[in-house]
C-alpha cells in the first residue's frame, strides 16, 4: 500500500474535474465516490442529479467560517493511496475503510466530530484519491504536520490487516519520483524514461570518479545537457540546474531541474563532500596506482571492492555508508565502459543500487579513496572489449561487486533500512546475470584446460582442496566449475605459488558457504591474489614463451584489513 501526499492547491472544483474526468490519456474508468466525511456527500459519478459543483461547494463550506483575508490561499489537500503491484483488487467497501483510516491518521479528520471535510474518489482498480478542505468544522486549521509519515505508518498496519504485500518503509532519502504529468509527457514523446530520470542517471554517471567540480561540469556539458550555475558574489558556485535540450515547456523553454530535486545526494554541496579528504591523518588508506588500461582498471576495481568488503565488516557506520555510496560510483563507471553483452544488466544494477547508496546514516566522505579512484580509472581507461583480458577482468570485477552488493544488503538489513536492503539485493541479481555473460567465455576456456590436465595433476589438486577446505571439498569437486579451478591452481603453482597456502588464504578472507558457485569465486580470487592473467589464454601463452610476458608479480599478503593486492600507507 503506497500513499502519496500531493501539492496543496486552491481550487476544489478543478481537482474534482480531473478526478471525475477521463484522465489525460483516457485512463480513468468509472469515477465514483467510495467514502466521504459524513457518508452522505453527493456522488457525481453515480448520481445523475449530483454535479461536481455540488460536491465542491459541500467540501468548501467551512471556508465561509473565515473572513476573506484569513482564508488559506491553498486550502485543497490531495493525496492518493495505491495498492502495491501484485495485490488483489480491493472492493469499494475495503477502499472506503482504507480512506477513513488514512484520513484519520494524517490528522485531516481525526474523529473528533470537527475535522475537515473530505471525499475519496476511485477511478481505477488499484488506487483511490483523497481530497479535503484544510479548514475544520470549528474554523481551525487541521494538525496534519508530517502527514506523509503518518500515512506511511498507517499503510503498514493496513497491509497486515488486509494481508497485502508488505511494502518496505521509506526513510525520506529516496530520490523524488516523477510526477504523473512527467510520466504522461514522456509517453507522449515516446521516451522510455522521464526527463527527471534521464537527468538523474546522467548526473550519477558524470560524478562517478570525477576528481573536481570542473571535471564534473565538463562531463555534464559533454553529455549534451544545458547547465545553469548559481553563482555567489564571491564567484563561487552555490548550486546548479540542468535540462535536456529537447525537453521544453508550453512556452518552448527548457525545463530545468536542480540537482537536489533529482536526488538528495546530487546537490552541489553534497557532491563536493565526495572530494573531502580524511580528517584523521592516522587512518590507513588503501592507495592504488592510477591505471589506464581497461583490464588493469578492472583489476583495480576488484581490489578496491575487496577492501570495501572488509571495511563494511569491521568499520563504523559512517565509514560503511561511505563505502556503499562509493560502490554506486564504481557500478556507474563499470556500466558506462563495459562491452555490449554486459552493459544492460550493469546499467540496471547501477540504477537499482542508487537507492542503496543513501540512508539516514550520513557517509563520512574522505575514506572512500580506493573505490573512487577505481571508478575514475574505469572511466579514464575507456571502453573494454568483451573478450580477452578486458572481458575476463570484467568478470573478475563483477564477481567481487556482487559480493559487495550482498554485503551492503546485509548491513542495511541489520540497520533496518528496508528499501536500501531490497535495492542492494536487486542490484546483486542484475550483477549475477551480468557475471554469467562476462564469465562464460573465460570460464569455458579454463574448464577445457582443466579437463586436459594429467589425471595425476587433477588428483593432486583434489587433495589440495580437501586439505585446505575440508568442509567444502565435496561440494567444490562436484561443481561444474571444478576443472576451471583445477586449471587455476595449476597456473598458480607454475607461477611459483604454494596452492594449499593460496587456497587457504583465499577462503579465509570471506565466507563461502552461501555462495552459489564456490569454484567460480575461488577462480577469480586466486587469479587476482596470485597476479595471474584473468584471460586463461594469456596464461597459456606465457607458459609457451617461458613467461616472457609474465603477469605482475603477486604482492605479499597483508595483515589486518588490507587486501592481497594493493598497499596500505598512512596519509
Amino acid at each position: 500500500m503506497i500513499p502519496s501526499i500531493h501539492k496543496q492547491g486552491g481550487n476544489t472544483a478543478r481537482l474534482l474535474a480531473y478526478l471525475y474526468g477521463p484522465g489525460r490519456r483516457e485512463e480513468h474508468t468509472d469515477p465514483h465516490l467510495v467514502a466521504s466525511f459524513d457518508g452522505l456527500a453527493p456522488d457525481p459519478g453515480r448520481d445523475p442529479n449530483a454535479t461536481l459543483d455540488d460536491l465542491a461547494r459541500l467540501l468548501d463550506e467551512p471556508l465561509h467560517l473565515l473572513t476573506d483575508d484569513t482564508r488559506p490561499a491553498k486550502h485543497v489537500w490531495h493525496a492518493s493511496v495505491r495498492a502495491a503491484p501484485g495485490d488483489r483488487t480491493l472492493t469499494d467497501t475495503e477502499w472506503a475503510d482504507i480512506a477513513r483510516r488514512v484520513i484519520a491518521a494524517t490528522g485531516i479528520d481525526p474523529g473528533d466530530d470537527a475535522g475537515c471535510r473530505w471525499a475519496a474518489v476511485r477511478h481505477a482498480d488499484d488506487h483511490i484519491h483523497l481530497i479535503a478542505t484544510l479548514v475544520r468544522e470549528d474554523g481551525r486549521r487541521p494538525n496534519h504536520h508530517r502527514s506523509a509519515k503518518r500515512a506511511q505508518t498507517e499503510c503498514r498496519h493496513i497491509e497486515a490487516d488486509y494481508d497485502l504485500r508488505r511494502v518496505a518503509a521509506g526513510d525520506g532519502t529516496a530520490a523524488k519520483r516523477p510526477t504523473s504529468t512527467e510520466r504522461h509527457k514522456a509517453q507522449r514523446h515516446s521516451r522510455q524514461r522521464t526527463p527527471r530520470e534521464e537527468l538523474r542517471a546522467t548526473v550519477r554517471r558524470s560524478v562517478a570518479g570525477a576528481a573536481s567540480e570542473e571535471e564534473f561540469f565538463d562531463r555534464l556539458s559533454a553529455a549534451g545537457l544545458l547547465i545553469r550555475r548559481r553563482i555567489a558574489p564571491s564567484g563561487d558556485a552555490l548550486g546548479y540546474t540542468i535540462a535536456l535540450p529537447d525537453n521544453r515547456n508550453a512556452k518552448g523553454e527548457p525545463v530545468f531541474y536542480a540537482g537536489s530535486k533529482l536526488a538528495p545526494d546530487l546537490s552541489l554541496p553534497r557532491i563536493r563532500e565526495r572530494w573531502t579528504q580524511p580528517s584523521d591523518e592516522g587512518t590507513p588508506q588503501l592507495v592504488l596506482p592510477s591505471l589506464t588500461g581497461p583490464a588493469s582498471a578492472r583489476r583495480s576495481a576488484a581490489t578496491a571492492a575487496w577492501q570495501a568488503l572488509l571495511i563494511i565488516d569491521h568499520g563504523n557506520d559512517g565509514t560503511v555508508a561511505t563505502q556503499i555510496a562509493a560502490t554506486g560510483e564504481v557500478l556507474d563507471a563499470l556500466a558506462k565502459t563495459s562491452a555490449a553483452h554486459t552493459r544492460h544488466e550493469l546499467q540496471e544494477a547501477a540504477s537499482v543500487f542508487e537507492r542503496a547508496s543513501r540512508s539516514r546514516i550520513r557517509a563520512a566522505h574522505g575514506h572512500d579513496g580506493a573505490l573512487r579512484q577505481a571508478a575514475r580509472d574505469l572511466v579514464h581507461s575507456g571502453p573494454a572489449r568483451g573478450r580477452g583480458e578486458d572481458g575476463a577482468t570484467t568478470a573478475m570485477a563483477i564477481d567481487m561487486l556482487f559480493f559487495l552488493a550482498i554485503t551492503a544488503a546485509h548491513w542495511h538489513a541489520r540497520k533496518q533500512h528496508a528499501q536500501q536492503a531490497e535495492a542492494a539485493h536487486r542490484a546483486a541479481q542484475h550483477l549475477r546475470v551480468a557475471y554469467q555473460a562476462a564469465a562464460e567465455h573465460p570460464m569455458t576456456v579454463l574448464h577445457q584446460r582443466g579437463r586436459r590436465l594429467a589425471p595425476s595433476l587433477q588428483q593432486h589438486h583434489s587433495a589440495v582442496v580437501r586439505h585446505a577446505l575440508p568442509e567444502l571439498a565435496d561440494r567444490i569437486l562436484a561443481e561444474p566449475g571444478w576443472p576451471a579451478l583445477s586449471a587455476t591452481l595449476a597456473d598458480a603453482q607454475t607461477a611459483g605459488h604454494r596452492p594449499t597456502a593460496l587456497l587457504t588464504q583465499a577462503a579465509s578472507r570471506r565466507e563461502l558457504g552461501t555462495t552459489e558457485r564456490i569454484s567460480d569465486v575461488l577462480v577469480w580470487r586466486l587469479r587476482r591474489m596470485a597476479g595471474l592473467p584473468a584471460d586463461p589464454r594469456r596464461t597459456r601463452d606465457q607458459h609457451a614463451r617461458g613467461n616472457s610476458i609474465a603477469a605482475p608479480p603477486a604482492r605479499p599478503a597483508q595483515t589486518g584489513t588490507s587486501p592481497a593486492n594493493g598497499t596500505l600507507r598512512r596519509r
